[in-house]
């Protein structure tokens, strides 16, 4: 590990489950910090999630070493009585608790900040919630698809006219909502430097989910009239509209009102610019299934990589709409870092995603394989002082426990 690694040194306690509070000490450990996966001997249920429908198939965990990459793994049954001193360790080596355990089963565990807080004043206590601490849903546990995406409008707005809300791409909010856990937790530590002492630092996936839809939140607000659902058919704004070309390839056209002239002289139909039905936006909204019709028609003629040329050349905005097996191939990602190698997962997964954010000049650790489980249970408890003696009686209770063999790539 670098010295200058942003976050050599400090210390991570995951406790959390699925994606977005893993997804949050991710972001910590690519940048140095030394993380330990706490999860039940049965493990983490995100370990399956490769294997549960619609999640695509492989035969290799992706998943899992997607978020929890370079992390050193115990497995702690927190149920058992002799766990409360391995607990009570962990947080006093800690600097950062992440948990995101539902706040009923928490108190049952004596997990809430003022259970452990108390070992550890400095304590950066991250709660990562469903619906927000409080309000009548706020134990109610919450996975992005309901929380993130249902809850907060996103899902409303993100269908066509016509069509049904569909299933959003998972893990999708819950990787947004990673981020601004991790900002939160970043605050937390930034006001310890400045008073030495912790802080109990929150977000939760509806909140996160009602800021990123937070345009149409705050207009709604301010008692804004809303535009029908998009219809491609027949948009309220043609020029920002999806178009397919003579190849079938999609890709979004997104043109203002300035560059108008621009695209009708690209694409050969300066005619556009005088036609009267499409002489200002008000008109162009009005007559938008003609103009999308004709613009349909022109885009069908050419294959996307004449389009691409065109649109360069005139400086137009558009966005090639890309299936997963395409972006991987983006030169963009492996040139800015965007997806990196991974170390020791095995299988075909030699490479995974990295976290959004980069430091020039500081490089990020390398993304190593995420952890079996109970993987590092014998070197976490003698990084916490527990000597050969007590470390066989942590396992003989069941307390630490590591199963025969739960490979994390098929």
């Amino acid at each position: 590990m670098a010295d200058d690694n942003i976050f050599s040194g400090l210390k991570v306690v995951d406790l959390a489950s699925f994606i977005a509070g893993p997804g949050a000490a991710v972001i910590l450990s690519d940048f140095g910090a030394d993380v330990i996966k706490v999860e039940p001997p049965t493990g983490d249920q995100w370990r399956m999630a490769y294997n549960v429908p619609p999640q695509p198939r492989a035969k290799d965990n992706y998943p899992w070493h997607l978020n929890n990459r370079n992390k050193r793994g115990m497995a702690l049954d927190l149920k058992s009585p002799q766990a409360a001193a391995v607990l009570e360790r962990l947080v006093k080596w800690a600097d950062v608790l992440i948990v995101n355990t539902p706040h009923p089963a928490r108190k049952k565990l004596h997990l809430e900040y003022d259970d452990v807080a108390k070992w550890n004043p400095r304590l950066i206590y991250a709660d990562l919630t469903g619906f927000g601490e409080k309000g009548p849903d706020a134990s109610l546990p919450g996975f992005d698809v309901t929380a993130y995406w249902s809850r907060s409008g996103l899902l409303s707005q993100t269908h066509d006219a016509g069509t049904p809300p569909t299933w959003p791409v998972a893990g999708s909010g819950d990787h947004a909502t990673a981020v601004g856990l991790f900002s939160a937790i970043v605050m937390g530590l930034y006001r310890r430097e400045r008073t030495a002492k912790g802080s109990y630092v929150t977000t939760s996936l509806l909140a996160e989910g009602v800021w990123s839809a937070g345009v149409h939140v705050a207009a709604a607000l301010a008692g804004g009239t809303f535009y029908p659902l998009h219809d491609r058919l027949s948009p309220v704004n043609p020029f920002m509209n999806p178009y397919k070309s003579a190849e079938g390839r999609w890709f979004l056209l997104v043109v203002t009102p300035s560059k108008v002239p621009a695209l009708a002289n690209s694409i050969g139909r300066p005619d556009l610019l005088t036609d009267p039905r499409f002489s200002d936006p008000r008109k162009q909204s009005e007559n938008g299934a003609q103009l999308r019709q004709i613009l349909d028609d022109i885009f069908a003629k050419q294959p996307l990589s004449y389009w691409r040329e065109v649109f360069d050349k005139a400086h137009i905005t558009f966005g090639a709409i890309l299936e997963p097996a395409e972006v991987i191939n983006d030169p963009q990602l492996v040139e800015n870092e965007i997806v990196v190698p991974l170390e020791g997962a095995g299988g075909k997964l030699t490479s995974t995603v990295s976290s959004p954010m980069q430091i020039h000049g500081v490089q990020k650790v390398p993304a190593k394989r995420g952890p079996e489980i109970g993987e590092h249970n014998d070197e976490i408890l003698k990084d916490l002082g527990f000597n050969p003696a007590e470390i066989d009686g942590l396992h003989a209770s069941g307390a630490v426990a590591k199963p025969k063999a739960q490979k994390t790539a098929a």
